[in-house]
């Protein structure tokens, strides 16, 4: 049996259903309710660039019902809906209460160039969606934003299962500490770049259950995750694509050995990383990352960039990006506004998620090896120099043109990485430790989620916490705001919590029963394993902080 993968199921157990129920079974449950709340959150249009998104997912449909051919190459024939539905962007106290204003079931069709017409972004993504297109169009949009949230879900639920024990926490905790907010507001929404999150964490580690896997079931099952990761961040963004080599690189040196087994596997890898360069140099977003954005405008965001700072080039402005780079990694945790960059987040939210990932990193970088160490640096070197390249290539300054979303992927990898075994020994937070982050974690939610429905229920100038009084949109047939932000907000708590409680006691509780197990039958400890059940969470979460050997 591979080594904490499965539980042993006693006597006991058998005979009383609550001993066999598992609180982490609830955890995906819970997952799906917390994301979806992110999902009715915002009005359709509200993710950046939302316009040129939907009218692409519109186009890919090759129904001339949705999309005809405009008077030139580069432009398209598209509902007026598509285009108009940001009408509240960039004024954070104007609600969502203009889109009454839009005839959402008009069949007449108006021209624009707001599309991937000309290839600039992958057209995987686009194409998938398009089967969510309806006449419906609201219900279109929030179909699209549920089965990215159900696709995101089922990967992850599916990696923790595959992963064995001592794998699970780079999982758990490489999402929690890197998506609040700024990655949830993605997964739940309808751009692209939420495909780009979820393919690039997901893969890496994929990859390593398959070169770990101990069974032909859980090898062929973690290759279909790898696949279906690598597709989805190739698919997605041309810089995402090049990124999901990156992390299936990542994986391969954390477990290289020069045997006959592993080059024969790492064919994989090789193959997917093949697909995601056809995507990468096929894309042409991807030139204009080489070279620079050369000043074209991205969004409100340029009027972020320092004044004193306008005239720099050459050196100087080189050394600027390079002290600045850093504000694009707070952006992640809310130091940039979401959506149009038009909702702005509170400074103890951005306070409570660098804190965790802080911590989580710091307890991470005591359990190092060289290639654990090897690859975090190498990860923190391209987060620190790609995007000042790409900045001073165009001319342009930190706060314009590159957005925190578009290095997100790599702060997930990050994240993940800081917290994965090393060797045999692994990190372990103590009893306070883990639940001081599932509070700050919780209480980052509830508010990120709070403010990102009130900017767009009544508009920024509407203060208090009741989202119902004085209510100027939302969704058409869903749950009143509160009943959204309750159950959102209690949904995520819940799931921390449980996620948090079965990775700290999760390594005592093996430990404990491959030991016992070492004793009934003489194996060796490595030979015995056992996932944690709830009747063993009272001793296991005495445990103390530090490092753990576990088995591998």
């Amino acid at each position: 049996m591979a080594p904490g993968r499965f539980e042993p199921i006693v006597a006991s157990a058998r005979t009383n259903p609550l001993r066999r129920f598992r609180l982490i079974a609830l955890a995906p449950v819970l997952a799906l309710l917390a994301l979806s709340a992110w999902a009715f959150a915002s009005p359709m249009g509200a993710a950046p660039d939302d316009d040129y998104h939907l009218v692409s997912i519109w186009c890919s449909t090759d129904n001339p019902a949705y999309c005809q051919s405009g008077a030139t190459d580069s432009t398209r024939l598209v509902p007026q809906a598509l285009l108009s539905s940001p009408c509240y962007a960039f004024v954070s106290e104007e609600s969502a209460a203009c889109q009454d204003r839009i005839d959402f079931g008009s069949t007449s069709l108006v021209e624009t160039d707001r599309g991937n017409f000309e290839g600039e972004y992958p057209p995987l993504y686009y194409s998938v969606m398009s089967v969510f297109v309806g006449d419906d169009t609201m219900f279109s949009v929030m179909a699209m934003r549920l089965f990215n949230v159900l696709l995101f879900v089922a990967l992850t639920a599916a990696l923790y299962m595959l992963l064995p024990v001592s794998r699970r926490p780079a999982l758990v905790w490489g999402w929690l500490v890197t998506t609040m907010p700024l990655g949830v507001f993605l997964l739940a929404s309808n751009n692209p770049s939420g495909w780009a999150v979820t393919g690039v964490g997901s893969a890496w580690l994929a990859l390593l259950s398959y070169y770990e896997a101990e069974t032909r079931v859980a090898r062929a099952a973690s290759a279909v995750l790898v696949v279906i990761s690598v597709l989805m961040a190739a698919g997605s963004r041309g810089d995402s694509a090049l990124y999901v080599v990156g992390a299936l690189g990542v994986a391969i040196i954390l477990v290289f050995e020069n045997t006959r087994r592993f080059w024969l596997l790492s064919l994989l890898p090789v193959a997917m990383g093949v697909v995601a360069g056809v995507f990468f140099l096929t894309a042409r977003q991807t030139s204009a990352g080489i070279n620079g954005f050369a000043g074209a405008e991205a969004g409100p965001a340029a009027a972020q960039a320092a004044t004193a700072a306008d005239s720099l080039a050459g050196f100087g402005l080189l050394a600027y990006n390079l002290l600045n780079v850093p504000s694009l990694w707070i952006g992640a945790f809310g130091g940039w506004d979401l959506g149009w960059l038009d909702t702005p987040i509170p400074a103890s939210v951005v306070f409570f998620g660098i804190a965790a990932f802080v911590a989580l990193g710091f307890a991470g970088l005591g359990v190092l090896n060289w290639r654990k160490a090897f690859v975090v640096a190498s990860v923190g070197f391209v987060l620190w120099i790609l995007p000042t390249y790409v900045l001073t290539q165009g001319g342009d300054k930190v706060g314009e043109q590159v957005q925190p979303r578009y290095i997100l992927p790599l702060i997930v990898l990050m994240g993940g990485l800081l917290v994965v075994q090393a060797g045999r020994k692994r990190v372990a937070l103590g009893r306070v430790q883990t639940v001081a982050i599932v509070v700050v974690l919780s209480a980052a939610n509830l508010v990120a989620l709070h403010m990102n429905m009130r900017r767009y229920v009544t508009g920024n100038d509407v203060p208090g916490w009741n989202l119902n009084a004085g209510a100027e949109w939302f969704w058409s047939g869903a749950p009143a705001p509160m009943v959204v932000w309750a159950v959102g907000s209690t949904a995520f708590a819940g799931m921390v919590a449980i996620l948090a409680r079965e990775i700290h006691i999760a390594p005592v509780v093996a430990t404990n029963n491959a030991t016992a197990a070492t004793t009934a039958t003489g194996a060796s400890p490595d030979a015995a394993s056992g996932a944690p059940n709830d009747a063993d969470a009272s001793a296991a979460l005495l445990a103390p902080s530090g490092i753990t050997r576990v088995p591998a």
